[in-house]
């Protein structure tokens, strides 16, 4: 990991911790893409999510209907009002 990249970590986890956490499912997801959209009550239309902002060892991917928990920022991304900033899979 390079030092700028190391750096912009630090500052995401950082803005993310400031926001607040809510708990979902993937509605889908395209490996291929290395994006997907992420589904709660409280934020139905969905939430944009990159593989970046996974917080996984290895292979950074999700699965549809799988269980995670998330922050978000309000940024529209590719259609989306809402953007993921870090993402847990649920156990």
């Amino acid at each position: 990991m390079t030092r700028r990249s190391a750096a912009k970590r630090t500052a995401d986890a950082r803005r993310a911790a400031s926001r607040p956490v809510h708990s979902g499912r993937v509605r889908e997801w395209h490996g291929e893409e290395g994006w997907g959209v992420l589904t709660t009550d409280a934020l139905p239309e969905g939430v944009w999510a990159h593989y970046s902002v996974l917080v996984v060892d290895g292979f950074r991917e999700l699965a549809p209907g799988q269980a995670v928990t998330f922050t978000v920022e309000a940024v529209h991304q590719d259609g989306y009002p809402h953007r993921a900033l870090q993402v847990w899979p649920t156990a």
